[in-house]
């Protein structure tokens, strides 16, 4: 059964900077995709940033340049860096991997970014 947790969030001010981690578990048959979403509330879930099998990224376009997004395919973990955080980065963020034959989705890890 795959699982995938997600961890890093948490409070931080304006400006501030948060690393989300996703580590997923059991067998996934190629991740090919591997990105992070949030959703906060009232509004829908967007994408935050992705990034393939091959290293080609992709952001939302809210990002402009302050977050960076990896990976580490021996770990199966996603990171996400973020930098020169907002309040209306204040979310629960995703972790989402989009496999050969299915598509998972962590629990969601809180960040709220608020003096």
């Amino acid at each position: 059964q795959v699982q995938l947790v997600e961890s890093g969030g948490g409070l931080v001010q304006p400006g501030g900077s948060l690393r989300l981690s996703c580590a997923a578990s059991g067998t996934i048959f190629s991740m090919n995709v591997m990105g992070w979403y949030r959703q906060a509330p009232g509004k829908e879930r967007e994408l935050v940033a992705s990034i393939t099998s091959g290293g080609s990224t992709n952001y939302g376009n809210f990002v402009k340049g302050r977050f960076t997004i990896s990976r580490d395919n021996a770990k199966k973990t996603v990171y996400l860096q973020m930098n020169s955080l907002k309040p209306e980065d204040t979310a629960v963020y995703y972790c989402n991997i989009l496999a050969t034959f299915s598509t998972y989705w962590g629990k969601g890890t809180l960040v709220t970014v608020s003096s």
